[in-house]
């Protein structure tokens, strides 16, 4: 004798639920491995060939005018820096470039923005830019600073850089990092000497 089971309606619904439930449930973890694997992919190749910093080098540095009234100070510097990609494997996409100069920890110049660019494997490029700072206010202390270095003949002076990059490996290419660079320079300030001189010390670090 064979025992005839009869389903209600409900239960077979209940049951397709479920099914369709485990496809969906399937389907979410095979595209989450997938992605996980990706990703996991990327960042193993990324820490494989881990890029360098870019280095930064100070070439050029001219003072125009550097002039005191009081606390108000008038600049105008150019500069030229050397940007270089140590990197093999690795390029460099600069969205973001902002130049500006300080003294004794102030800033004395407008910001100045160098055009977004790219930069390739081991490449190298020159960026110019003009710094200018027209009645910006200072403090008071600044102009002994100022006096002072004058009377030893040596200026100091910090040439900042800040700015967001993106590397690219192969044809990955990563999201934005910021940079900040600092390059402290020292230039001949005395009575009678001319502001138009190359730095006499220059050093450059970068931080990202």
């Amino acid at each position: 004798m064979s025992v005839i089971t009869i389903q209600s309606p409900k239960h077979c619904a209940t049951k397709q639920v479920l099914k369709i439930e485990r496809n969906y449930k399937k389907i979410f973890f095979a595209f989450s491995t997938f992605f996980t694997t990706i990703l996991l992919l990327i960042l193993l190749i990324y820490f494989i060939l881990k890029p360098s910093k870019p280095q930064f080098s100070l070439q050029e540095l001219d003072i125009y005018q550097l002039n005191l009234t009081g606390p108000i100070l008038n600049s105008s510097i150019q500069l030229t820096l050397l940007s270089k990609n140590p990197n093999q494997k690795v390029s460099i996409y600069y969205d973001e470039f902002q130049v500006y100069a300080t003294y004794k920890n102030q800033q004395i110049t407008s910001d100045s923005y160098v055009p977004p660019f790219y930069q390739g494997q081991q490449e190298s490029n020159l960026l110019s830019s003009s710094l200018v700072g027209n009645g910006l206010p200072v403090a008071p202390s600044i102009g002994y600073q100022m006096g002072h270095d004058q009377a030893s003949g040596r200026l100091g002076l910090n040439l900042k850089v800040n700015g967001k990059l993106r590397w690219k490996i192969g044809t990955w290419v990563s999201g934005r990092y910021r940079f900040n660079v600092n390059c402290v320079s020292v230039v001949a300030f005395g009575i009678g000497t001319s502001m138009n001189v190359a730095p006499m010390t220059s050093q450059c670090s970068t931080i990202i």
